[in-house]
């Protein structure tokens, strides 16, 4: 299966309740953290949520 991987790029301050749960629930707590995950629908409704924060990595 494929995988995604997202870095935090914006900072977590301002943002409403429900897109600190769902950056929470992504494991990305600090600024520059990257995770990966299995890319399916579940998680890139996740990254959508909160896209003005994230950004997909490119991994060669």
């Amino acid at each position: 299966m494929s995988q995604i991987t997202v870095k935090l790029v914006k900072s977590r301050i301002g943002c409403n309740p429900a897109q600190k749960r769902v950056l929470d629930a992504l494991g990305l707590r600090r600024r520059e953290t990257e995770k990966t995950f299995p890319d399916n629908p579940a998680v890139r409704g996740m990254i959508a949520k909160v896209s003005h924060l994230v950004v997909e990595v490119a991994k060669s």
